[in-house]
């Protein structure tokens, strides 16, 4: 029972984690970076197992990330900031895309970058959706401004599917487990401003050094 609990999703976790991700000078804390994304790879299994062309590939990119900060090189990647600079002084990074650092930890931190975006925009559509308003919709918009640029028709078409099966918008508060309605909408108030501003972050810090598109 203790471990199907584990597995729950929480909104108010990810919350939490994101709040930590921050620290006062606004860089990133890698280490809750990645467990903000632990959490959101809950929900996304919490959706069904169309969602996991994207649930498995979060997996992986923070195993990876973790590795990292495992590693005899883990104070460089203590915050976003100190890896970007570790690797870009040590040419640790495919810039020239010849694809000779494909587990880099800039371009796999690049892959979660993108797919937070696409959260972030779908969050926020179901933040201040209407009772009737289709999950299916919100979730395909939010996908075609954010991550469907970077997929390959194959992936766009998976992702297209998935969509179809997401459940109705209050199942869908129901999962998020924290109480009702009103109070998903409260929490969501608090949770996706965080995710915006990290992704913002990240976003400045890529553009600045070229890095938005290490293939």
């Amino acid at each position: 029972m203790a471990d199907s609990e584990n597995q729950k999703f929480c909104l108010q976790e990810v919350l939490e984690s994101f709040k930590s991700c921050l620290s006062p000078e606004k860089e990133i804390y890698i280490e809750h970076y990645v467990s903000g994304w632990k959490g959101l790879v809950k929900l996304l299994n919490s959706l069904g197992s169309l969602f996991g062309f994207i649930s498995k590939d979060a997996v992986s990119k923070t195993q990876i990330l973790m590795n990292f900060l495992k590693s005899e090189n883990g104070p460089h990647y203590a915050t976003v900031q100190s890896m970007v600079k570790f690797e870009l002084d040590n040419k640790l990074v495919d810039v020239d895309k010849k694809g000779i650092y494909p587990e880099s930890g800039c371009r796999t931190l690049l892959r979660l970058h993108r797919a937070l975006r696409w959260l972030q925009l779908f969050l926020e559509r179901l933040r201040t959706s209407k009772e009737d308003d289709k999950t299916s919709v919100m979730c395909r918009d939010a996908y075609n401004e954010s991550l469907a640029q970077h997929h390959t028709w194959l992936i766009r078409k998976s992702a297209g599917m998935a969509f179809y099966s997401l459940p109705v918008r209050p199942a869908f508060f129901e999962v998020m487990n924290v109480g009702t309605p009103e109070q998903v909408v409260d929490v969501l108030g608090k949770a996706v401003p965080l995710l915006c501003e990290v992704y913002q972050i990240t976003e400045e810090l890529y553009q600045k050094h070229n890095l938005l598109d290490l293939p």
